[in-house]
């Protein structure tokens, strides 16, 4: 059995649901780039290009996970935990007209669970 790199509160799975029902199926990427820096961007699924160099961590509530391998350099001994604040981010992310916003909260992962830590896998462009 596997450790998983990323989760989600409950409160983030219900915006999700929210975003489905409108957007359709949907995929996120966190980047250590522009507009909000690292925070976990919500996509359509075929609205955001992947690139060559991105990498998978897992899913969320259905969900692909994505994160920029140099990004990921940070993250790689991190679990991620994605929630939800109000504000309105900077960025393209679904949720930003609806006044919150997704966040990243991360931890360092035990010695335990890095043994038995789910691998990444690579995005497919």
């Amino acid at each position: 059995m596997f450790v998983e790199r990323v989760s989600i509160t409950e409160k983030a799975k219900k915006v999700i649901d929210r975003l489905r029902a409108e957007h359709g199926e949907l995929m996120f990427h966190q980047s250590g780039g522009c507009c909000d820096g690292s925070a976990p961007m919500c996509f359509a699924l075929g609205d955001f290009r992947l690139g060559s160099r991105d990498v998978c961590l897992g899913e969320i509530h259905g969900c692909k996970f994505y994160m920029a391998e140099d990004q990921f350099e940070y993250y790689k001994n991190m679990h991620v935990r994605v929630d939800i604040t109000e504000g309105r981010g900077s960025s393209f992310s679904l949720e930003i007209p609806l006044g919150i916003r997704f966040i990243a909260i991360s931890r360092l992962l035990t010695d335990e669970e890095m043994q038995h830590l789910r691998p990444i896998e690579m995005a497919e462009s």
